[in-house]
């Protein structure tokens, strides 16, 4: 069987979408059988666009010009173009103070230090081109990884997951921190897909899954309001991950 062509490309990011892929440690010599990781730049060199794409994952979203260039260029020579992870998908963290005036907040960041690349608003990859499908997660789970691989060998794109933490939580027979700890737990506005790991170990969902689609936001607010919780809060976090949501 001819072995896919991936492009894998890092935008704004903290690049740990693609070490959870790299720490894949045990499947990498079955992922090499099947792929040819041909423009990777964090793993492999020389790193340049060449040729047609099965698919190119990106992970990070777009904040600087070139990244347009680059975003652009990988859509026009890929089948699939994959969003991977919440940055990704929602603008995540990096987007947080949108709408600020960035010369101000870049002189808190670097002073007066020349900062040569131009910038703008972090927004997601749907902004600018075409998303085919999406991984979302901060980082991805690694298992989440390898099932959108092997569907890509099988030509299938992975399903997005329409469901919270919350449905995972139960499944897994956990106490609910929320109703039954009291504890400010975004899993009920959170996408699912983690298995519920956070929650599974008492520690609450912070939201870094970005927002479930089609959140019961009004009858959620009121669990929240009976725990004490009050809806600026509420947004407040989930927003750190998910900048861009709004109900």
């Amino acid at each position: 069987m001819k072995k896919l062509r991936l492009a894998i490309a890092g935008l704004t990011a903290c690049s740990g979408c693609q070490l959870s892929l790299l720490n894949c440690e045990d499947e990498l010599p079955e992922l090499l059988e099947n792929f040819e990781f041909h423009f990777f730049p964090m793993a492999c060199s020389p790193a340049l666009l060449t040729g047609r794409y099965d698919a190119a994952l990106v992970e990070g979203c777009l904040s600087m010009p070139h990244e347009k260039v680059v975003l652009q260029e990988l859509r026009r020579r890929s089948v699939y173009l994959i969003a991977l992870g919440t940055c990704a998908i929602c603008g995540g963290v990096a987007a947080l103070r949108n709408g600020e005036e960035r010369e101000l907040l870049r002189q808190q960041v670097y002073g007066q230090h020349p900062v040569a690349a131009e910038t703008f608003d972090p927004m997601p990859l749907q902004n600018v081109v075409q998303v085919d499908a999406a991984i979302t997660g901060c980082p991805p789970e690694k298992q989440e990884l390898l099932r959108m691989l092997a569907g890509l060998v099988r030509g299938v794109l992975p399903v997005s997951i329409d469901y919270p933490v919350c449905t995972e939580c139960r499944m897994q027979e956990n106490l609910c921190l929320l109703t039954e700890r009291n504890m400010l737990c975004l899993g009920p506005l959170t996408m699912g897909g983690c298995g519920a790991r956070c929650p599974s170990l008492a520690v609450p969902c912070e939201g870094c899954r970005g927002a479930v689609t089609e959140a019961n936001l009004i009858e959620v607010l009121k669990i929240y309001a009976q725990k004490g919780f009050d809806r600026q809060s509420i947004l407040e976090r989930l927003h750190r991950f998910s900048p861009e949501w709004k109900q």
